[in-house]
């Protein structure tokens, strides 16, 4: 089995589809290979092309209750790397490759699973999930059938652990407006863009900081800062990026409305926000029908983790949802990423033990 596995990593792997650029549609060899093994298999393949590197792949067999999802996408390769990025390499007991990890190792074990009995099973592979967008699943789950599943279970790398909880992401861009005028103006210090952003920026840090004494850890960074044109000149204009991941039961929304207008920052700035997932669980729920979801198939069940994924976006729909997958989120977007051949035989021996009990 292992060797029917990184078969189809090494074939999945093979397939560049870095985000960014998203440069693929639904015709790349990735989404070929996973239709190819899938109809032989005997699911029903729908293949959908939103356009600009958005594509589903959403293969069914039977009537299954449960869902696994898995994107197809990965971060840029980036510099440094000692092994070839995009194809397979296997040595010291790991498996080495662009999107090994996350989480092209998941997909390689869901098709062997597939492949290796005929019940009923249904699996999403999306392409969007690495550019914060969410295209792929939120246009999925606009059909109502679609939303039907007793479960679904995310496949990003947790070290083959059930987790039930997790932080939300907020992406948020400003621009700050300034009046641009010579430097020796003292009307510098209340008119420069770049002041007017920090004056936001170290409001939105205290504010921040006093959540977390108050019990409420709220992971603020800013990830971009720019403006201005020469140290002589005011800023007329600056623009900031900034991430926030908020745990289960706080709301991204209750966050923007507390930073945006810190500092007097309403007076001269307009946002705009890229992306907003919640923390899971989301919409109200709670993690019971996982939980019992775990105790039905024995699967152990890991603590809450900080990164996000796009299992809270079935739950925001009112699906109950879980993330399970091979690997460490430490390899994942790494230089010369990897996952263990342990981790994903295990992760193949979980889904096909779900699957087999129905």
């Amino acid at each position: 089995m292992m060797d029917r596995l990184l078969e189809h990593l090494g074939e999945l792997l093979a397939c560049d589809s870095q985000n960014p650029p998203r440069a693929f549609d639904g015709d790349a060899s990735m989404f070929r290979h996973c239709r190819k093994t899938l109809e032989v298999a005997g699911f029903t393949v729908e293949i959908t092309d939103y356009g600009d590197g958005h594509v589903n792949l959403y293969a069914r067999r039977g009537n299954p209750e449960m869902l696994f999802n898995c994107h197809l996408d990965t971060v840029p390769v980036g510099e440094g790397w000692t092994k070839p990025a995009l194809e397979l390499t296997v040595e010291d007991g790991r498996a080495w490759g662009r999107g090994a990890c996350d989480i092209k190792g998941a997909a390689a074990a869901l098709l062997t699973v597939a492949e290796s009995t005929d019940e009923p099973m249904a699996i999403l592979f999306s392409s969007d999930e690495e550019g914060a967008g969410g295209c792929c699943v939120k246009n999925f789950l606009t059909a109502p059938e679609n939303r039907e599943f007793s479960q679904v279970v995310v496949c990003e790398p947790t070290g083959c652990e059930a987790i039930l909880a997790h932080r939300g992401f907020l992406s948020v861009k400003g621009r700050f407006f300034g009046v641009m005028g010579h430097s020796s103006e003292f009307r510098a210090l209340a008119d420069n863009a770049n002041h007017r952003a920090a004056r936001w920026l170290s409001a939105a840090l205290d504010y921040c900081q006093a959540e977390a004494d108050a019990g409420r850890h709220t992971c603020f960074n800013l990830g971009l800062f720019n403006g201005g044109t020469k140290s002589n000149v005011i800023a007329g204009d600056a623009r900031v990026h900034y991430s926030a991941r908020l745990g289960p039961g706080q709301s991204n929304e209750q966050l923007f409305d507390a930073l945006k207008g810190l500092g007097g920052a309403e007076q001269w700035v307009e946002w705009d926000i890229p992306f907003a997932g919640p923390p899971l669980p989301a919409g109200g729920r709670n993690d019971e029908g996982s939980r019992d979801f775990c105790r039905q198939h024995g699967l152990n069940i890991g603590e809450p983790v900080g990164f996000w994924t796009e299992a809270s976006l079935f739950s925001d729909a009112g699906l109950s949802a879980m993330v399970l997958g091979p690997g460490d989120i430490a390899q994942a977007h790494a230089v010369d990423e990897w996952v263990t051949l342990d981790q994903l035989e295990r992760a193949t021996g979980i889904y096909q033990a779900i699957v087999s009990a129905g």
